[in-house]
């Protein structure tokens, strides 16, 4: 599930794709009179998921416990909150790894019923309602792209424009130069190859293009 990096020209990581959510998820559950309230969130970074935790401590300050785990990339944490430990973070962080998600946070807050559960009434009670949450919440899957260095002459930019559109890519911002354009431009590793082609074609050579070299591994 952890995701594995190379390097890139720029020093950044080229990642494999891995599946995440796409918005934010909750799912409630009533368990032996006890309220668990399961919350998921994207986070990319540990300081991300711990905002998560906080904003949620501020909205339920009543709540009996809140409980809480993530994994980022090869990156986890979890967090029991006074319940025994091993019942509540750690069932949490495996309901994130069994559905095989990155980037992802998740805190359950739970509101005591008066009556006890055991050791494995809560493991199943948190773990199965944050992978209840996260069954059901929205994915995305994150793929990775390269950047491309283009620079085009001013009588080309409709052809470039139209390639932008044509292909699924990220435009970053534009550069005039006495010729003309230059921009980056992100794009699927499968795609350079034809993008490459097609903007040559479109603009009869004149453009050129830079991609960011991997180095050897």
């Amino acid at each position: 599930m952890a995701r594995a990096a190379t390097p890139d020209g720029a020093g950044a990581p080229l990642s494999a794709p891995f599946t995440t959510l796409e918005t934010p998820h909750r799912h409630d559950a009533l368990i032996e009179n006890s309220e668990f309230l399961a919350f998921a969130a994207r986070a990319g970074t540990p300081e991300e998921a711990l905002a998560h935790l906080a904003a949620l401590k501020a909205r339920y300050p009543d709540a009996t416990h809140h409980c809480w785990a993530y994994r980022i990339g090869p990156l986890y944490r979890f967090g029991d909150d006074g319940e025994p430990g091993g019942t509540a973070g750690a069932p949490i962080l495996r309901a994130i790894e069994g559905q095989g998600l990155d980037e992802v946070m998740v805190v359950v807050v739970r509101y005591y019923g008066g009556t006890k559960l055991g050791t494995g009434g809560l493991v199943r009670a948190y773990g199965g309602t944050a992978a209840e949450c996260l069954r059901t919440a929205p994915r995305l899957e994150v793929r990775p792209r390269r950047r491309l260095n283009v620079s085009v002459p001013f009588g080309h930019l409709s052809g470039l424009y139209h390639l932008l559109d044509t292909f699924d890519t990220v435009r970053g911002e534009e550069a005039y130069t006495a010729a003309g354009v230059a921009l980056d431009v992100e794009v699927y590793p499968e795609d350079l190859d034809a993008f490459a082609a097609a903007l040559r074609d479109a603009t009869r050579g004149a453009a050129q293009l830079e991609a960011e070299e991997l180095p050897d591994a």
